[in-house]
């Protein structure tokens, strides 16, 4: 891959792809080179059969820095309108992640702010840093939230917390980000990437349809228990017909480990 380009592949053997953001002089905003890349990148891992997982993590100081200000500015100067359709545009690009079939984990190795921190908040599971600074300070630019921070923030901590920080555009380090829900577990950062590739290594061990129907449920929100027992007696029952759960049974029988195909 080019050195040039801002963000980094790499595909494992077992299934688990890890993008890298590779822009540490600029903290590695989100500029319309990286958009589009992560759009490509997005609209490739959707199709690929063989995906188990996506680890998102950054290079340098910074996770990710957010939006690309100078960018920002320059939809401003084109009025309202245009402003409105290419943040919409730009802000529903970076969000297709959630659109992944297959569990995300956010490898939080340094600051996350704004948009950056509502790209970890996207991923099903987040790791950060514990001295990475992380928040949402809009306010702060004299901009409302944007990239559905209001909504993602508030499903990890809670409302009232994310009103206390969307509206003082406070930032937490990782250690107060972990202990308010905001990531799983905060750590030293040369053991983020670790912590969070073995996170990503377990559940891609697992039987890929199962957890494929899991991350559809969880995608659900907060389903009554009618309702979330309407959802597994439509997906449990698919994944008794497959392979993978008579080898999950047999496994089981022998005391090994399973070995999931997919199939």
């Amino acid at each position: 891959m080019s050195e040039q380009e801002p963000l980094s592949i790499e595909h494992r053997p077992n299934g688990v792809t890890v993008l890298t953001f590779d822009n540490p002089d600029r903290r590695n905003p989100m500029t319309a080179r990286l958009t589009e890349q992560w759009q490509h990148t997005m609209r490739s891992l959707r199709e690929a059969p063989d995906l188990r997982a996506v680890v998102v993590t950054g290079t340098g100081p910074a996770f990710c820095s957010g939006a690309d200000l100078d960018e920002l500015a320059d939809r401003h100067a084109q009025g309202l309108p245009g402003a409105r359709a290419r943040l919409s545009a730009f802000y529903r690009a970076w969000l297709t992640v959630r659109d992944l079939p297959v569990p995300t984990v956010a490898a939080v190795n340094g600051h996350a702010v704004g948009a950056g921190l509502a790209l970890a908040l996207a991923c099903d599971l987040r790791y950060a840093a514990e001295e990475a600074r992380l928040g949402a300070p809009f306010v702060r630019l004299g901009l409302h939230p944007g990239m559905a921070t209001t909504a993602l923030l508030a499903e990890a901590v809670g409302l009232p917390r994310a009103r206390e920080l969307l509206l003082t555009g406070r930032l937490v380090s990782g250690t107060q980000a972990a202990a308010m829900g905001m990531v799983h577990e905060a750590l030293p950062a040369e053991q983020v990437l670790r912590a969070a590739l073995a996170v990503a290594d377990e559940m891609a061990a697992a039987a890929p349809l199962a957890v494929r129907l899991a991350k559809s449920g969880l995608a659900q929100g907060q389903p009554t228990v009618e309702q979330a027992l309407t959802w597994e007696a439509l997906a449990q029952p698919v994944t008794t017909t497959t392979d993978d759960f008579r080898e999950g049974i047999q496994a089981h029988r022998e005391r090994r480990p399973p070995h999931f195909t997919g199939a």
